[in-house]
């Protein structure tokens, strides 16, 4: 993160136009006053002087290619919404000794979605606005944080159960791998005959094949009230409620024991409302997640495991969950960064039907630039479903192989 001053530029050139009389040129500050204009149009300003602002984000994008067993083809794509190319301005200011309010703005930049390309095409509308190669507000609310009672936030943001138990990944992997298949999630399923699985009349996609996507089911900003505790110990504790009714609770820990990094989380969410048009109708949430990494050698694991039940699902007996596993290792082998080779599994059953099955298998290639805060990967992974109906004739696999960069600002 930067904050950026002007007030340099205009140090100058108070000190240069000591000598005007002596530039033959006229204006000695012309050059200055051109830069300074120039800055005041691209750097974000405070908007009074009790609060401060900062800007930061990142920018990341990926070249995907991909195989679903009758198609190949090659795709330049986003991150997909939650990771892509983003904005953040976070604005605080001191109320008294241990008590500040602020806000936080959060714009996505979305060139194209990785959550909704598929078959039909290369470029993905954002996942929340619908809209290609366009700006997306992904949160805006405001803030009263206190030291010692914690952080009351009000406005459109993200509950603490979404990816509630991914985020405890501590192995620098989270961004290529995770419980979110967002290279595939809208592509559609290939039967044997090179024709589409149908569900119900229409086709289905990977990203309806487990339990929501298949693991992240309260996966976007809400409109709610959020509270979080100060941390104890490495403990700390969230809630929120919005909305027309989502709520959730949890917890998170993290702290170093016996040469060991640990990081535990646990979450329930409850949504009464139909999110996105989903119909997720007195939808319950339950997430759990534990990681480990030896800190000599840099040897890591994590699980994550979620399970969602609802109306509609318990009515056709379908108790869907999810698993996902990976584990590396992290090491400075090079002078650049941190090299952190992994491999990942994740499973879904009765995602769509009582003999569904969801399975990806996964490797890749995580290499750290520290320098210039870059993050570089490649990653390949291997879709499969199964299901004793859908899949009667067949469902073909589905082959990703993506190579992608983020870099931070």
């Amino acid at each position: 993160m930067r904050k950026v001053t002007l007030g340099i530029f205009a140090a100058l050139c108070v000190m240069t136009s000591a000598v005007k009389a002596g530039d033959l040129e006229g204006n000695c500050c012309a050059d200055l006053e051109k830069r300074i204009a120039e800055l005041e149009v691209t750097t974000a300003h405070k908007g009074n002087r009790k609060v401060s602002l900062t800007l930061s984000g990142w920018v990341g994008n990926q070249l995907t290619y991909w195989n679903d067993g009758f198609e190949k083809n090659a795709y330049v794509t986003g991150l997909g919404t939650a990771l892509a190319s983003r904005i953040r301005f976070v604005g605080e200011a001191a109320i008294s000794p241990g008590w500040t309010a602020g806000y936080v703005m959060h714009i996505e930049l979305i060139d194209s979605d990785s959550l909704t390309t598929s078959q039909e095409g290369p470029v993905g509308p954002g996942l929340l606005s619908g809209v290609a190669r366009s700006a997306q507000a992904y949160e805006s609310y405001w803030f009263i944080k206190s030291d010692d009672l914690g952080k009351l936030s009000v406005g459109l943001q993200s509950p603490p159960s979404d990816n509630g138990v991914v985020l405890i990944d501590a192995s620098g992997t989270l961004i290529p791998a995770n419980w979110i298949i967002s290279g595939a999630f809208s592509f559609k399923i290939r039967n044997n005959n090179g024709g589409f699985v149908m569900n119900g009349g229409v086709p289905l996609i990977w990203g309806s094949t487990g339990a929501c996507y298949p693991g992240d089911c309260l996966g976007v900003p809400f409109e709610i009230v959020r509270y979080d505790s100060p941390v104890w110990g490495g403990l700390s504790f969230s809630g929120s409620w919005g909305e027309d009714d989502i709520w959730d609770i949890g917890f998170r820990y993290s702290g170093e024991h016996a040469g060991f990094n640990l990081g535990v989380a646990m979450f329930y969410g409850k949504d009464h409302d139909e999110f996105q048009g989903a119909a997720l109708t007195d939808a319950d949430y339950y997430q759990v997640g534990a990681y480990v990494q030896h800190i000599s050698t840099g040897i890591f694991g994590l699980v994550n495991y979620g399970k969602i039940t609802d109306e509609a699902r318990e009515q056709a007996g379908l108790n869907p969950d999810v698993w996902y596993l990976k584990a590396g290792i992290r090491r400075n082998w090079v002078s650049l960064g941190a090299t952190v080779p992994y491999a990942e599994y994740m499973v879904s059953e009765e995602g769509v039907s009582q003999s569904s099955k969801f399975q990806l298998w996964g490797a890749g290639l995580v290499q750290e630039i520290d320098a210039a805060a870059m993050t570089t990967f490649i990653k390949y992974r291997q879709y499969s479903f199964s299901d004793e109906v859908l899949c009667a004739n067949g469902c073909k696999d589905l082959d990703e192989l993506s190579v992608g960069a983020v870099i931070l600002f």
